[in-house]
Protein backbone atom coordinates (compact mmCIF):
# COMPACT_ATOMS: atom_id res chain seq x y z
CA UNK A 1 0.00 0.00 0.00
CA UNK A 2 1.17 3.36 -0.80
CA UNK A 3 2.19 5.83 2.58
CA UNK A 4 -1.68 7.81 2.36
CA UNK A 5 -3.46 4.86 2.00
CA UNK A 6 -2.04 3.33 5.44
CA UNK A 7 -2.61 6.24 6.72
CA UNK A 8 -6.07 6.64 6.07
CA UNK A 9 -6.79 3.13 7.09
CA UNK A 10 -4.87 3.46 10.57
CA UNK A 11 -7.16 6.82 11.29
CA UNK A 12 -10.63 4.60 10.36
CA UNK A 13 -8.77 1.71 12.85
CA UNK A 14 -8.24 4.30 15.39
CA UNK A 15 -11.50 5.98 14.96
CA UNK A 16 -13.22 2.74 16.02
CA UNK A 17 -10.59 0.86 18.18
CA UNK A 18 -9.99 4.07 20.11
CA UNK A 19 -13.52 6.12 20.08
CA UNK A 20 -16.26 4.74 18.55
CA UNK A 21 -16.23 1.19 18.03
CA UNK A 22 -19.64 0.79 18.38
CA UNK A 23 -20.70 2.76 15.44
CA UNK A 24 -19.52 -0.48 13.11
CA UNK A 25 -21.15 -3.07 15.37
CA UNK A 26 -17.71 -3.87 17.55
CA UNK A 27 -17.37 -4.57 21.61
CA UNK A 28 -13.99 -4.65 22.79
CA UNK A 29 -13.06 -7.32 24.62
CA UNK A 30 -11.06 -7.97 28.17
CA UNK A 31 -7.61 -5.88 27.33
CA UNK A 32 -9.77 -3.81 24.39
CA UNK A 33 -8.70 -6.62 22.27
CA UNK A 34 -11.52 -7.49 19.04
CA UNK A 35 -11.10 -10.76 16.73
CA UNK A 36 -9.60 -9.83 13.80
CA UNK A 37 -12.38 -11.70 11.56
CA UNK A 38 -15.00 -9.35 13.50
CA UNK A 39 -13.27 -6.34 12.84
CA UNK A 40 -12.62 -7.51 9.34
CA UNK A 41 -16.46 -8.09 8.46
CA UNK A 42 -17.14 -4.37 10.06
CA UNK A 43 -15.09 -2.97 7.87
CA UNK A 44 -16.73 -4.77 4.96
CA UNK A 45 -20.43 -4.31 5.51
CA UNK A 46 -18.96 -0.48 6.49
CA UNK A 47 -17.46 0.60 3.03
CA UNK A 48 -13.93 0.03 4.33
CA UNK A 49 -11.61 -2.40 1.85
CA UNK A 50 -9.45 -3.78 4.48
CA UNK A 51 -7.81 -7.22 4.08
CA UNK A 52 -6.00 -9.10 5.94
CA UNK A 53 -3.03 -8.38 4.61
CA UNK A 54 -3.57 -4.93 4.78
CA UNK A 55 -4.63 -4.96 7.91
CA UNK A 56 -1.18 -6.53 9.36
CA UNK A 57 1.12 -4.28 6.65
CA UNK A 58 -0.95 -0.99 8.78
CA UNK A 59 0.11 -2.69 12.27
CA UNK A 60 3.85 -3.22 11.08
CA UNK A 61 4.27 0.22 9.36
CA UNK A 62 1.80 2.37 11.83
CA UNK A 63 4.38 5.67 12.41
CA UNK A 64 3.56 4.90 15.92
CA UNK A 65 2.58 1.59 16.26
CA UNK A 66 -1.03 2.33 17.42
CA UNK A 67 -2.24 -1.33 16.82
CA UNK A 68 -1.06 -4.56 18.74
CA UNK A 69 -1.90 -8.27 17.30
CA UNK A 70 -2.09 -10.52 19.83
CA UNK A 71 0.50 -13.38 20.45
CA UNK A 72 -2.03 -15.73 18.04
CA UNK A 73 -2.65 -12.54 15.50
CA UNK A 74 -6.30 -13.46 15.93
CA UNK A 75 -7.30 -9.99 18.11
CA UNK A 76 -6.16 -6.80 17.85
CA UNK A 77 -6.22 -3.69 19.70
CA UNK A 78 -5.28 0.06 19.85
CA UNK A 79 -2.30 -0.22 22.55
CA UNK A 80 -3.42 3.20 24.11
CA UNK A 81 -5.21 6.88 23.74
CA UNK A 82 -8.87 5.85 24.11
CA UNK A 83 -11.59 8.00 24.46
CA UNK A 84 -13.95 5.15 25.88
CA UNK A 85 -14.02 3.37 28.76
CA UNK A 86 -11.67 0.39 28.34
CA UNK A 87 -9.45 -1.25 30.74
CA UNK A 88 -6.00 -2.46 28.78
CA UNK A 89 -4.77 -4.68 32.05
CA UNK A 90 -1.40 -2.75 32.17
CA UNK A 91 0.78 -3.64 34.88
CA UNK A 92 1.93 -0.88 36.65
CA UNK A 93 6.03 0.01 36.00
CA UNK A 94 8.81 1.70 37.14
CA UNK A 95 9.48 4.34 34.01
CA UNK A 96 12.96 6.35 34.07
CA UNK A 97 13.38 9.23 36.11
CA UNK A 98 13.13 11.82 33.37
CA UNK A 99 9.91 11.79 31.04
CA UNK A 100 9.05 13.92 27.93
CA UNK A 101 5.71 15.95 26.78
CA UNK A 102 5.62 16.87 23.31
CA UNK A 103 3.18 19.95 22.79
CA UNK A 104 2.46 23.24 20.81
CA UNK A 105 4.30 25.85 21.76
CA UNK A 106 1.11 27.89 22.34
CA UNK A 107 0.14 25.99 25.32
CA UNK A 108 3.45 26.44 27.27
CA UNK A 109 1.59 28.77 30.23
CA UNK A 110 -1.52 27.19 30.32
CA UNK A 111 0.88 23.72 31.13
CA UNK A 112 3.10 25.35 33.41
CA UNK A 113 -0.21 26.61 35.18
CA UNK A 114 -2.48 23.79 35.26
CA UNK A 115 -0.06 21.11 34.21
CA UNK A 116 -1.03 17.74 32.12
CA UNK A 117 -4.11 15.98 31.74
CA UNK A 118 -5.92 13.29 30.49
CA UNK A 119 -8.92 15.35 29.26
CA UNK A 120 -10.98 13.25 26.94
CA UNK A 121 -8.31 10.32 27.11
CA UNK A 122 -7.75 7.63 29.85
CA UNK A 123 -4.24 8.52 30.43
CA UNK A 124 -1.33 11.83 29.69
CA UNK A 125 0.44 10.18 27.37
CA UNK A 126 5.20 10.70 27.63
CA UNK A 127 7.79 9.58 25.88
CA UNK A 128 10.71 8.58 27.61
CA UNK A 129 12.84 10.43 24.24
CA UNK A 130 13.37 14.00 23.19
CA UNK A 131 13.12 13.07 19.66
CA UNK A 132 9.36 11.20 19.96
CA UNK A 133 8.14 14.42 22.07
CA UNK A 134 9.32 16.42 19.59
CA UNK A 135 7.21 15.22 16.71
CA UNK A 136 4.52 14.78 19.07
CA UNK A 137 4.50 18.42 19.25
CA UNK A 138 5.34 19.58 15.96
CA UNK A 139 1.55 18.30 15.03
CA UNK A 140 0.21 20.75 17.22
CA UNK A 141 2.83 23.69 15.76
CA UNK A 142 5.77 24.70 16.91
CA UNK A 143 7.06 22.18 19.40
CA UNK A 144 7.61 22.70 22.82
CA UNK A 145 9.00 19.77 25.27
CA UNK A 146 8.22 19.66 28.37
CA UNK A 147 11.00 17.43 30.75
CA UNK A 148 8.68 15.42 33.71
CA UNK A 149 10.33 14.53 36.72
CA UNK A 150 9.10 10.96 36.92
CA UNK A 151 11.36 10.52 39.70
CA UNK A 152 9.83 12.51 42.20
CA UNK A 153 6.18 11.42 40.90
CA UNK A 154 7.10 8.11 41.68
CA UNK A 155 8.15 9.10 45.26
CA UNK A 156 5.11 10.77 45.60
CA UNK A 157 3.04 8.12 44.93
CA UNK A 158 1.84 8.44 41.15
CA UNK A 159 1.36 5.35 38.96
CA UNK A 160 3.03 4.99 35.45
CA UNK A 161 2.03 2.35 33.07
CA UNK A 162 3.74 1.64 29.51
CA UNK A 163 1.84 0.59 26.99
CA UNK A 164 3.03 -2.27 24.20
CA UNK A 165 4.51 0.56 22.09
CA UNK A 166 6.75 2.10 24.49
CA UNK A 167 4.59 5.34 25.58
CA UNK A 168 4.26 6.02 29.50
CA UNK A 169 1.05 6.76 30.89
CA UNK A 170 -0.16 8.37 33.82
CA UNK A 171 -3.14 9.94 34.75
CA UNK A 172 -1.94 13.63 35.58
CA UNK A 173 1.41 15.40 35.90
CA UNK A 174 0.75 19.00 38.44
CA UNK A 175 2.80 21.76 37.37
CA UNK A 176 5.60 20.98 40.22
CA UNK A 177 6.98 18.14 37.96
CA UNK A 178 7.27 19.88 34.85
CA UNK A 179 10.17 21.87 33.40
CA UNK A 180 10.96 23.51 29.81
CA UNK A 181 13.21 21.65 28.26
CA UNK A 182 12.83 22.77 24.80
CA UNK A 183 11.72 25.86 23.32
CA UNK A 184 11.00 26.09 19.44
Amino acid sequence: MKPAEIVKKSKWLSKHLRHAPQRIGLELGSGGWVEVETLLAAARKFGMELSRAQLEEVVAKNDKQRFAFDAAKTKIRANQGHSIEVDLELEAQIPPARLFHGTGAQNRDLLLREGLKKMRRHHVHLSSDVETARRVGARHGKPLIFAVDAARMIANGHVFYRSENGVWLTDEVAPSYLQVHETP
